[in-house]
Formats: structure tokens, sequence, C-alpha cells
């Protein structure tokens, strides 16, 4: 039994240190793991980070190129009479000396300028609006459900007290233009 004993010890310390072995070995693993799943966390929440960045970048972009005029000038702004005769025509719509004579009102919200054009107290017409390097350049579009596909563009730069003076252009199906000199006078209140 003494010959037997020492083997046994033996034994059993060679026994129990492989079970401590493996105990440190699923540590380790544990260890690994939760390195891991804290490295995917870390990713996201970089990748969420940059995304950030970029974001923040292109708002700062977009506010710098944003036009910082959203009001009118005075000598713009209100309501005008507006009257407007065709000089120029290759469209059927349109015959050279056409007149026509509406309310003209200049106004804005905090998006954007804008011309709404009146007759007989009915809108005719919504204009989106510029005013850059003293001149008003209005635009108008339909949309892509319309029959005809028609852009106006209507260029005022002529400017004295009570009268705004410029050029209004008309494209049909990008097929024919028709020019129209425009005169605004100013609605004594």
């Amino acid at each position: 039994m003494t010959k037997i004993a020492p083997f046994l010890l033996l034994f059993l310390l060679v026994f129990f240190q492989s079970c401590n072995d493996k105990e440190k070995d699923q540590q380790i693993t544990d260890r690994e793991n939760a390195l891991l799943e804290k490295e995917k966390l870390f990713a996201t929440k970089e990748s969420e980070y940059q995304s950030l960045l970029k974001m923040r970048d292109s708002i700062f972009n977009k506010k710098d190129s944003v036009e910082i005029i959203k009001k009118w000038p005075a000598e713009v702004f209100g309501a005008w009479t507006g009257k407007v005769i065709c000089t120029e025509s290759s469209c059927s719509d349109y015959v050279i000396g056409d007149q026509r004579i509406d309310t003209w009102e200049f106004d804005s919200d905090s998006t954007q300028l804008f011309s709404k054009i009146v007759n007989n107290n009915k809108l005719v017409r919504l204009y989106s609006g510029k005013f850059e390097n003293n001149e008003v350049k209005l635009n108008y579009k339909t949309d892509s459900t319309a029959t005809k596909m028609v852009e106006m563009n209507v260029l005022l730069n002529e400017f004295s007290p009570n009268k705004i003076r410029g050029q209004r252009t008309v494209s049909i199906d990008n097929k024919c233009l028709a020019k129209f000199s425009v005169e605004l006078t100013r609605i004594s209140k």
C-alpha cells in the first residue's frame, strides 16, 4: 500500500491539475467572448458616431449654402398691380400683344420666398422666389401629372420707388417659348 500511495498521490495531483486547466481555459474563453462583444458594441458606436459627424457636416454645409434672405426687401414686399404683355412667341397659346393685368403679392414664410398671382380674388399661380444680386427671380413649374409641361421664369431687375420692371419667359413642353414684358406698380394702401 505504501508503494501505491505515491502513485495515487501523483495521479490525484495530475487529475486536479488538469481540472484546474479546464476551468482556466473556460474563464479565458468567457473573457475573450466578453471582449469580442465589447469590441462589436464599440464598433457599432464608432459607426454611429461617424454617421453623426457626416450628418452634422452636411447640415453645416447646407446651412452655409442656404440663402440668408428669407424675407423680401421692403422695396419688393407687398402687393403690386402687374401688367404683362407678350413681346415674342413661338407658342400657339400666346399671341404677341396679349396683355394681362393681375395682382402680384410678394410674401414669405419660414422656409421660402414666394409670389402669388391673383386675379378676381382667385389664386392663378404661385411662384417660388429668390432675391439675389439686387434681382427678383421667380420660378413656376407644372408637376409631372400635368398634360402640358410648363415652366415660367420671371426676372425683375429694374427698380424705382413705385415700379418694378423685368421679363417673364414661358416654355411649353420644351417645344415653344414666349417672352413677356412685366411692369409692376405698387398698390397704394
